[in-house]
């Protein structure tokens, strides 16, 4: 039986060869070898008004946000949130110069009966993207199930991003570099959709580890190059980087610093820009809360462990790691290298749950507005191995 506090979750069948729905939608290049194998064969039906409280929330929470942040970024502001040192001045230049443009993120909501509420926002380098964006769209034909709705408007809604970006700094050649870990194949296909829809709002682009780019902050050569044939390279005006800021930061200090100089002589603008490291920080979560205390769409937050249930968080965690669920004692720690990082403590909210104990994460898109649904389940923490779900709205 589930607890009162907790919704239910309605999931009907929904098989078909998505695969071959996607491949056969011109879309095989954007499908990793078994990215549609954790598409389990159901999907999740949402109420319309659900659905649309769920894309409300994305733009009011993104709203809250930028209000919540002060004007000036003070040290004691950027250090309540965790921001390394290294990357205040891109983080400041960034927030106060419009032409740097944030072009996506990813809220995780978790209903309730009172609505949806905030967990987090992966404002910097959300993935996810090619199953949000095709895979549960093509899921659709595969289960025969052409004439259902679905809001999985995420790839228009990149376009018009990308549009807006290029207009901002029509001043720069509209070539693109997309950059991703080498050896990453998910990293690779979130970007290869990227390049696509930015392809489509008029850029030149061009996909490339960011192990083989070259970076110059001195003489004739000074900015972004990447081999783009034999024996030629070109230089990019733009960069998209699906590499984490704070990682960045920490562990390529020397490149961050180039990167930075290059930013404020505008031979690169980078997206997503460094001032979206104030939303990604969990320490954001506290600072919410203390600017809007009790509001529906958020969970208590406090960077002091609460009373009662809570999940403590690293700020900058990922991938359900180093999290650690608290009710009077321990009694949930996952594994992971984020144990050393500054915490927040959130109140603790159960996820919806389906008949079979599967439990659920919304994943909403923002992309200028909230623009896209997409599912997460597991019977546990939610994880980047967590069976993506497609969605029908009815």
């Amino acid at each position: 039986m589930l607890s009162s506090n907790r919704m239910n979750i309605k999931v009907e069948t929904h098989k078909g060869d998505v695969d071959k729905a996607v491949r056969g939608l011109g879309w095989e290049w954007c499908v990793e070898d078994g990215c549609a194998n954790y598409v389990p064969g159901e999907a999740v039906v949402v109420a319309e008004d659900e659905a649309d409280y769920l894309l409300e929330a994305a733009n009011s929470l993104y709203n809250m946000m930028v209000e919540a942040v002060p004007d000036d970024l003070p040290d004691a502001f950027l250090k309540v949130l965790g921001i390394p040192e290294k990357l205040w001045r891109l983080v400041r230049q960034s927030w106060n110069d419009d032409r740097h443009w944030h072009l996506y993120g990813r809220f995780d909501l978790v209903q309730t009966p009172e609505g949806p509420k905030l967990l987090e926002f992966n404002a910097d380098t959300a993935t996810s993207i090619p199953e949000t964006a095709v895979v549960q769209w093509a899921s659709l034909a595969a289960a025969g199930k052409n004439d259902a709705k679905q809001y999985s408007g995420l790839y228009e809604a990149l376009v018009e991003q990308f549009k807006s970006w290029r207009m901002l700094n029509d001043d720069l050649p509209a070539a693109l570099l997309l950059t991703y870990l080498g050896e990453s194949a998910e990293d690779e296909t979130n970007c290869a959709v990227l390049a696509q829809a930015a392809t489509e709002a008029g850029f030149e682009a061009h996909l490339c580890p960011i192990e083989n780019v070259s970076v110059s902050t001195e003489g004739v050569d000074k900015g972004i190059w990447a081999q783009v044939g034999a024996e030629q390279w070109q230089q990019f005006q733009f960069l998209f980087k699906l590499l984490p800021w704070e990682q960045l930061a920490w562990e390529e200090p020397e490149l961050l610093e180039s990167l930075t100089q290059l930013s404020r002589t505008r031979s690169v603008v980078i997206a997503n820009p460094a001032y979206t490291l104030l939303f990604q920080s969990k320490g954001m979560l506290a600072w919410l809360w203390k600017a809007y205390p009790y509001h529906p769409l958020l969970l208590e937050a406090d960077l002091e462990p609460l009373s009662g249930k809570y999940i403590r968080k690293p700020y900058f965690g990922r991938e359900g790691q180093s999290l650690e669920v608290v009710d009077t004692r321990r009694i949930l720690k996952t594994n992971g290298e984020y144990d050393n990082q500054q915490q927040v403590y959130q109140r603790w909210c159960d996820l919806p749950q389906d008949a079979a104990g599967y439990q659920y994460q919304a994943g909403v898109f923002w992309a200028g507005e909230g623009c896209a649904i997409g599912y997460r389940r597991e019977k546990g923490i939610i994880t980047n191995l967590s069976q993506f779900v497609p969605h029908l709205v009815g």
